[in-house]
């Protein structure tokens, strides 16, 4: 990027925010950021100023409606000083008329706007900062009285900061019956803050550019997040803006057996959707593989919704999976991933910097029916699980989605959501009964770009041997209903 460019444009302060509207805010631009109370926009307003005052800048926030004492309040909570800063408060308006203030309380409406702008531009004059907040609008429509003064009085606004050469940022809070569409056509860029709340866990909060004028941004909902030390904007992730070429290298999960079912294990950049009831052996094969490829010096990422660290430990310890000493080294990222707290947007994020900035070549998401609660609707599901996997695709990762189908013996398997379109790969897990027992029968039903066995095998898993895969269970019929039917005359027996 030129230095040309990177003096035209005013970085935020938030780096999610800067790549959704391509860099930063273009210079010298009055834009709207607009939301009801306590979506953030407070928070925003700081964090660019921050960012202003951090490039050695003169900012200026003018606060129409909370105090000092409120703005160092909110700036405490994030670990921030107000240092650098200059402000100028005029909740109250007793500044203007002092003689009148002392003697009663006026209505805003009272005032006259045009000495209320005056007192406003001449601190900027004054200060003659390169940044400025006006927080909030709802005041000086206040003042206005009525919507043609209020355009108006913007619209100077809007010319007396065109030679001032300063950015600047206007918050409104949508206390107005309708919303002011003129504003926002007279604003250079327009930036909406939403709050939804859920039905169960915390509150979604996301984003949109409604406009900026001259820039290419990401248009679109991106989910963000209010934490201490200020906002997280985690951008939508759009595949096609990631398209590289890797070596296609086969992932082996160090269990020949298992491996030559696959048709010589999966492939590198695939995705492979591990189906079955809870309890067969899909999260412990996932994990084979995770182990596998940090024995190979790569690195892997288990994102589980539903175990803690200490069931997969101690679960990994019996087979003889060294997950936790692949943890300690850093071979292997372990991350429970609670969805009543977690929002769709800030996943994604977590799994591409995962991606990006540790060099993850295999992902395992344990399981797909815990994402599934994460997500306000199930359409939104496939779509967003579709560009992380095309995503993960582009850059070689190869991802093991772990999904428990509902119904156990002898009942028709039923997922919660139909995915297996989207990945390459479909290995089926499956109890089936045979003389009294319980055991578990593994198959490959899909290989998409090679071959695979066809067989069905049958799955065990002890501490003295770890995971094995038996010989092909030629001699049954019905498998994979879970009552099977020997089809051959004599006794037919497994191994114990």
């Amino acid at each position: 990027m030129s230095n040309t460019l990177l003096s035209s444009t005013a970085k935020t302060g938030i780096p999610g925010l800067d790549d959704v509207l391509g860099g930063g805010m273009p210079r010298n631009r009055l834009y709207l950021v607009q939301g009801d109370p306590g979506v953030g926009k407070t928070t925003l307003a700081l964090q660019f100023l921050i960012e202003g005052v951090q490039q050695g800048e003169r900012v200026l926030y003018i606060t129409l409606s909370e105090t000092q004492q409120e703005l160092e309040g909110v700036s405490a909570s994030h670990g921030w000083s107000l240092e650098g800063i200059d402000l100028f408060e005029l909740s109250a308006v007793e500044e203007l008329l002092k003689e009148e203030s002392q003697q009663s309380v006026f209505h805003p409406a009272e005032i006259e706007l045009n000495e209320t702008t005056k007192s406003l531009l001449e601190v900027v004059d004054r200060i003659n900062p390169k940044r400025v907040v006006f927080d909030s609008l709802s005041e000086l429509r206040l003042l206005a009285r009525d919507a043609l003064r209020y355009r108006r009085q913007i619209l100077s606004l809007k010319q007396y900061f065109a030679g001032k050469k300063c950015t600047v940022m206007l918050l409104d809070d949508n206390t107005a019956d309708v919303n002011d569409l003129q504003l926002q056509s007279i604003a250079h860029g327009v930036i909406s803050l939403e709050q939804k709340p859920s039905d169960y866990g915390i509150d979604r909060r996301r984003l949109r550019i409604q406009k900026l004028r001259g820039v290419h941004f990401r248009s679109g909902y991106h989910d963000m997040l209010i934490e201490k030390g200020g906002i997280q904007v985690f951008p939508r992730l759009i595949a096609a803006e990631h398209r590289g070429s890797f070596l296609s290298d086969t992932v082996s999960s160090n269990i020949p057996a298992l491996d030559n079912l696959l048709g010589g294990g999966l492939d590198g950049g695939v995705s492979a959707l591990l189906l079955g009831p809870a309890g067969v052996g899909k999260s412990s094969v996932a994990v084979q593989f995770a182990v596998a490829a940090a024995s190979r010096g790569d690195c892997a990422a288990l994102y589980s919704f539903e175990e803690s660290p200490r069931t997969l430990y101690k679960r990994a310890k019996v087979l003889g999976q060294n997950i936790a000493e692949l943890i300690d080294k850093g071979t292997v990222m372990f991350q429970q991933v609670d969805p009543a707290e977690l929002t769709p947007g800030e996943f994604s994020h977590i799994v591409r910097r995962a991606v990006e900035e540790n060099n993850v070549k295999i992902v395992v998401i344990d399981s797909l029916n815990g994402y599934l609660n994460a997500m306000p609707d199930e359409r939104f599901l496939v779509l967003q699980l579709h560009e992380l996997l095309t995503f993960l695709g582009q850059k070689g990762v190869t991802t093991i989605l772990v999904v428990a189908q509902h119904g156990m013996i002898g009942t028709a398997p039923n997922s919660p959501v139909d995915v297996s379109y989207l990945a390459d790969t479909v290995v089926f897990f499956r109890f089936f009964e045979h003389r009294g027992e319980v055991r578990q029968a593994i198959s490959v039903l899909k290989r998409r770009g090679g071959v695979h066995e066809r067989s069905i095998r049958e799955l065990s898993m002890s501490s003295e041997h770890g995971i094995e895969i038996g010989e092909p269970l030629h001699r049954f019929r019905g498998i994979l209903t879970g009552t099977p039917v020997v089809e051959q005359p004599g006794e037919v027996e497994l191994e114990p």
